[in-house]
């Protein structure tokens, strides 16, 4: 019995399998070859030019100005999604006090749920629309509008290189804090409301209970949670292809990774360059994934 049950796993196994790796690995593999040739995406022949690719992608000034995006992203787009999340989800959980001898969130906490999580329903194209209109500098612009009626100068949110940047990544922001509200709310329902009680109890006041109890054991979460923004932090191709000024603008300030590569494979069609500045990335997206779950791993020990 003990050996007639991998049979039975195996065949479960091999067709997810089979069409993962002829979908997924064999894609990635494609682009790591194609990355080491001067295919333009038409002709049948594919000419090998070694790593001539990658010597052109590192002194191209444009994938060093996308990186530097990636990099603001990745240290921003996590922290403040965090920081929101956790803050919304302890209200939501905790933040109502004791009552009864039993902690419970705020007043309406199930209905707010339904609210945060909302911006999750709504597809990343459709947000990025919505959210052109509400940067608008004119007075159809939501804030613009306002800002109109105090006789207030309207903002070039993305027009602006020096806004248009922080202007997305308020958007990746509200896109993203819903889920992670539901998400964590989920992390501290799985505590024993006893520990709260008995923290409580002993006097513990919110600011302790989020930062002695509900933080230490919602790290692995956190964890997850950090990975995941991280990932997204890399991609980001949805909102700066619609919501920016010319794909990437004004003068390449709002540039990413996934833009450039789409278009060097539309406009230019150099699909060779594009799919090194592909790999280029999956590395980059790997290396952060490994360093975030080693780090925090080892924080997680020492906490």
């Amino acid at each position: 019995m003990k050996h007639g049950r991998y049979p039975f796993i195996i065949g479960f196994l091999i067709v997810p399998v089979a069409i993962y790796g002829t979908f997924v690995v064999a894609a990635y593999l494609q682009a790591f070859q194609l990355s080491f040739t001067n295919w333009r995406g038409f002709s049948p022949e594919v000419n090998y030019i070694g790593f001539d690719n990658f010597t052109k992608l590192f002194e191209d000034t444009t994938f060093w100005k996308a990186i530097r995006h990636h990099a603001l992203l990745l240290i921003f787009l996590p922290l403040l999604t965090i920081i929101l999340a956790l803050f919304f989800s302890f209200l939501l959980n905790v933040g109502g006090g004791s009552k009864s001898g039993r902690t419970q969130g705020v007043w309406g906490s199930k209905f707010y749920r339904v609210v945060f999580f909302f911006p999750q329903l709504l597809a990343l194209a459709l947000v990025a629309v919505i959210f052109s209109r509400v940067y608008s500098p004119d007075d159809s612009g939501l804030i613009n509008g306002l800002l109109n009626q105090f006789g207030a100068e309207p903002i070039l949110f993305l027009a602006d290189k020096d806004l248009a940047l922080w202007s997305i990544l308020a958007v990746l922001v509200w896109q993203a804090v819903g889920f992670y509200v539901v998400l964590f709310s989920a992390g501290m329902g799985s505590i024993p409301t006893e520990i709260y009680e008995a923290a409580a109890l002993d006097g513990a006041t919110r600011g302790t209970l989020f930062f002695k109890v509900t933080l230490p054991l919602l790290w692995n979460t956190l964890q997850v949670a950090w990975v995941y923004l991280g990932i997204a932090a890399f991609d980001a191709f949805a909102l700066v292809n619609v919501m920016s000024v010319d794909r990437g603008g004004p003068d390449g300030a709002t540039t990413v990774l996934g833009l450039e590569i789409f278009r060097n494979m539309q406009d230019y069609a150099q699909f060779g360059y594009a799919s090194a500045m592909g790999v280029v990335l999956f590395f980059l997206t790997l290396t952060f994934a490994a360093l975030t779950l080693r780090v925090t791993r080892r924080d997680a020990v020492e906490l």
